[in-house]
């Protein structure tokens, strides 16, 4: 079961928390509209940009019921489920509601660390459980273990609801590998804003993106031109976008992120701790950044 769904611009959506710590669906409403309208092609709910590890299952419930209910269609859905614990992961997607959601977004089990085999089982374990596609997430430097090329392939193969994989790892090496013995049918998304411009340069045929929260005109269209191969217009928007990039996650994500989103006066910066607001400095880069981005047309 491969599916042509997912492709382009996905974006790894923030979750806004009004003043009392509460999901602010109010603010929620306004970045979908924001995004949708700026031309993103997919929407990752729950991925470690959403902040889920600070959320009840009731919250992450209501959460997604709600963003289902308000996108309507307009683009797919990709929903995060995923954990160090396999039973655990095997119960949620169980127990959660698929309708409206075209696709899970699963993190490597983190923690503990286990072999390949075990990283193997895991995905094997959560894909035969699955009623949906599966796409892989590899973000070592979150998880502290690597899915390697030889394990994202097999799993490729030998799982046919398995029909990408986020790529976060920063190794163009292994990123390389992955693109050139892969099937024909799983996608590699970029996972690195900074790097899917040399990424679909090479194969990537997505990315699951941060910085498409705050500036999805002006990523979508880079996106487009790499889709083209006018790949020395892609990298000039890339260039005029490097700063944000950067800037977004230097005193922590979605944290930079939620610094831009406010500055368009479409939420405010609260986070869950142990998550913080950025400092006077970061926020100051964040700004001047994303308001040299959106000169771009």
């Amino acid at each position: 079961m491969k599916s042509e769904t997912f492709s382009g611009v996905g974006v790894a959506l923030v979750t806004p928390f009004d003043n009392k710590g509460l999901i602010d669906y109010t603010a929620l409403s306004k970045l979908l509209d924001y995004i949708i309208s700026g031309g993103i092609n997919f929407i990752a709910m729950l991925g470690t940009t959403g902040e889920p590890s600070t959320m009840s299952q009731d919250e992450k419930q209501n959460l997604k019921k709600f963003i289902v209910d308000y996108v309507k269609g307009r683009v797919p859905i990709m929903c995060g489920i995923g954990g160090n614990c396999t039973s655990a992961v095997i119960d949620e997607i169980k127990n959660t509601d698929f309708s409206g959601i075209d696709a899970v977004l699963s993190i490597s089990p983190y923690y503990t660390k286990p072999n390949q085999r075990g990283i193997y089982e895991h995905f094997k374990a959560i894909s035969e459980a699955s009623p949906v596609p599966i796409v892989l997430y590899n973000v070592p430097g979150r998880t502290s273990k690597n899915i390697e090329p030889a394990t994202i392939i097999k799993l490729a193969k030998d799982c046919k609801n398995i029909i990408a994989v986020k790529e976060a790892s920063g190794n163009m090496s292994q990123i390389m590998q992955v693109l050139k013995n892969k099937p024909a049918d799983l996608k590699l998304f970029s996972g690195d804003d900074a790097l899917t411009v040399p990424m679909y340069s090479i194969g990537a045929e997505g990315v699951i993106s941060v910085v498409a929260n705050v500036a999805p005109k002006q990523f979508v269209k880079m996106i487009n031109l790499c889709s083209q191969g006018k790949f020395e217009e892609a990298s000039k928007i890339h260039f005029k976008m490097l700063d944000l990039m950067n800037a977004l996650f230097e005193d922590g994500s979605p944290a930079g992120a939620k610094a831009a989103l406010a500055h368009l006066g479409i939420m405010n910066e609260n986070l869950r701790l142990p998550l913080m607001p950025v400092c006077d400095e970061v926020r100051a880069k964040v700004i001047s950044s994303l308001d040299e981005v959106l000169k771009i047309e």
